[in-house]
């Protein structure tokens, strides 16, 4: 808090500050909305550089594998690129890096989680898509400049990262769901269909993904226009990897469930966006690719919801079991998802039975 307190009293040269808590999200960063006489109000994003978990696999942690990020660093490097390429993320009003301290520009309060809820859901989407659509066609840099000296690397989201992230879900929805560890056999089956799919979910070149590119995370920006009516936050996780990728957490909201019809209207929206500015643009792959990387963010966070519960404390979460669980059986359906579909029928039934997760939830 001192370290606060002597920030804010650099950056606005003593003037009277008011600070008031803002709601977070599921990891340990903090936020304040930061207001003074004069200038617009700001977001103090509190991001110390936390010590990193213990290793794992071949000696690396959990978060080295899933290439996480736990340096405020990052959230200056993403941004800064998404801004010079004209899109919208938070500039940055001061930092100091060593403390884990930014301020940074507040893009108001027209989130997308609090328009679905008034029932605006599909315009929000629709410029969402577009965006999406736009990034596939530009260049990602694998490296960028931080102010001050030094950079931040941009790693690739490689088979070692979805495949730790896949495995979530046998390590704390399986316990949750069956009473017990999953049996080291059919853990390595499960691993061994999913390093089967990852190769088929990289159609056309690698972008940039924000990975959590869905509802709590984009805004709505009324003061801009175009593409730049997007507004983007948590960026610092980017990793380089498959398009379909933040396509697919965009359309299978994890907190919010979207209809299957609109979903497939924006998957065709961009679709067609892609297909009008590349002349080689490969629907088919794409869609498949888009199936494979919705199963895998599904497992994913239907892994992250239970540890969320049974470790952190945090119930909520498990309210949003049943849709991501709906968002897995539909990508299931898919026939190059046979051999996966086939492991939850013999294994894990009970992660694609909605009805149970919801009497289950809080």
């Amino acid at each position: 808090m001192a370290l606060i307190r002597d920030f804010l009293t650099r950056h606005y040269k003593n003037a009277p500050v008011e600070r008031a808590f803002l709601q977070g999200d599921a990891s340990a960063r903090r936020y304040e909305y930061i207001t003074t006489p004069g200038q617009p109000r700001a977001i103090l994003m509190d991001m110390p550089a936390r010590p990193d978990g213990p290793p794992v696999y071949g000696g690396k942690s959990y978060d080295q594998i899933a290439n996480l990020s736990h340096d405020i660093r990052a959230v200056e490097a993403v941004n800064s690129v998404l801004r010079e390429k004209g899109y919208s993320a938070p500039r940055t009003y001061a930092h100091d890096f060593s403390a884990g301290l930014m301020l940074i520009e507040d893009l108001g309060e027209a989130v997308f989680g609090g328009l679905y809820r008034q029932g605006e859901m599909e315009e929000p989407l629709k410029l969402a898509v577009d965006v999406l659509a736009d990034m596939a066609g530009r260049d990602w840099p694998a490296r960028v400049a931080l102010p001050g000296g030094g950079e931040h690397a941009i790693r690739p989201y490689d088979d070692a990262a979805f495949g730790i992230e896949v495995e979530l879900l046998t390590g704390w929805l399986w316990p949750r769901l069956k009473g017990g560890p999953a049996p080291a056999d059919v853990v390595e089956e499960y691993a061994a269909i999913w390093r089967g799919l990852f190769p088929l979910a990289r159609a056309g070149r690698p972008v940039w993904a924000l990975r959590d590119y869905h509802s709590p995370n984009l805004l709505i920006v009324e003061r801009r226009s175009g593409l730049a009516r997007l507004g983007r936050i948590d960026t610092q996780d980017a990793v380089m990897g498959p398009a379909a990728y933040d396509l697919a957490s965009l359309l299978q909201d994890a907190r919010i469930e979207i209809p299957a019809t609109l979903r497939e209207a924006m998957l065709a929206r961009y679709c067609a966006a892609r297909a009008a500015a590349e002349a080689d643009f490969d629907e088919q792959a794409l869609r498949r690719a888009f199936v494979i990387m919705g199963a895998q963010r599904a497992c994913k966070v239907l892994g992250i919801f239970a540890r969320l519960n049974d470790r952190d404390g945090k119930p909520a979460y498990l309210a949003h079991l049943p849709h991501v669980s709906g968002y897995l059986s539909e990508n299931l359906a898919h026939p190059d998802l046979k051999p996966l579909a086939e492991w939850f029928a013999r294994h894990l039934p009970e992660a694609l039975d909605r009805e149970r997760l919801r009497r289950e939830a809080p």
